[in-house]
Formats: structure tokens, sequence, C-alpha cells
């Protein structure tokens, strides 16, 4: 839940919105630079409420439905504080699906091996072009989105270079 905590609080960070913007900020805005789905928005705020992080208010438009819009708290605020604090600090051992498998490497045939990261190679080459054109999109004033695509570029250029050796000493 920590990083559902950071991502609603840092959306609320700069002023009340209701859920169905959170929704959209997530889907449309966040996810090609953070990768992060939610299944629900409406859980975690909750939550969240009860815990005193943020306040729901309600209002109505015309005949339009109430609407609850989410703001921080003061709490929400000490909190998104410490998260944000804490999450530069935080290392965790990264897991790739292929780890797995190359434990159990010794049990495949090392032609099929070899095909199969080819093509892992040939998908991370269309992420890496995809994140680069990416790159070339990004607005200037939004210099945290720059430096996300050169940490991911950085990672894809790693994973492809780490697989293609793999290749070369695979018999």
């Amino acid at each position: 839940m920590i990083e559902h905590e950071l991502l609603f609080l840092g959306l609320l960070k700069d002023g009340p919105k209701h859920g169905y913007e959170i929704k959209r900020l997530i889907e449309e805005d966040m996810f090609p630079f953070v990768g992060l789905k939610i299944k629900s928005i409406y859980y975690p705020l909750k939550k969240m409420e009860k815990m005193g992080l943020v306040k729901k208010d309600s209002g109505r438009e015309g005949r339009f439905p109430e609407k609850f819009v989410y703001r921080l708290t003061k709490k929400g605020e000490a909190i998104f504080d410490h998260l944000i604090t804490e999450s530069f600090a935080s290392i965790e051992r990264p897991y790739f699906n292929i780890d797995l498998s190359l434990y159990f490497l010794d049990y495949v045939d090392a032609a099929i091996a070899k095909r199969k990261l080819r093509g892992r190679i040939l998908f991370l080459k269309r992420i890496l072009k995809e994140i680069r054109k990416l790159k070339g999109s990004v607005a200037p004033g939004k210099r945290h989105l720059q430096i996300i695509l050169d940490h991911d570029q950085d990672l894809v250029e790693a994973e492809i270079k780490s697989v293609s050796r793999l290749i070369q000493v695979l018999q």
C-alpha cells in the first residue's frame, strides 16, 4: 500500500481532485512513465480517508450526480513527505520475469534458449525505440518525466547488454 499512498498523496499534493480526475491522471499521464496500474482508486482513497490522510468533500453541479473531491490533510502532507524521502533510499533486489527461467536454464536446449533470448532482445529494442520516441515528445517543463525516461532507457540498455552476453556464453 505504500506505493499507492505515495501515488495518491502525490497526486493530491498540488490541489484537490475528484475521483475521475485521479483515475485519468494515473491511466493517461502517469502510466507511460511509471507503469503503475490501479484496479480501484476508491478503495485506497477510502482507506486513506479513515487514516486521516485525505479528506473527502462532496458537491453537486446542476443535475449531475454528486461528485466527491479529495484533498490532502496536514497529516497526509506529512506522510507524503516521509514516503517520498524514504522511497529515494529504498533499495529492493530487482526481479525480472526472466530470472526464474535462467534458474532452470540447464534444462533447456541451448538452441531454443538462444532463439528465445534473441526474441527478447528484439522486444527490448522496440521498447527502447518507444522510450526514445517518448523522450522526444516530453514537454520541456516536464523535467521529472525526462528523468524517468532516462532511467528506463538505462535499464533497458543494461538488459539488452546482459541478454546479449548470455547468448554468447550459451553452448
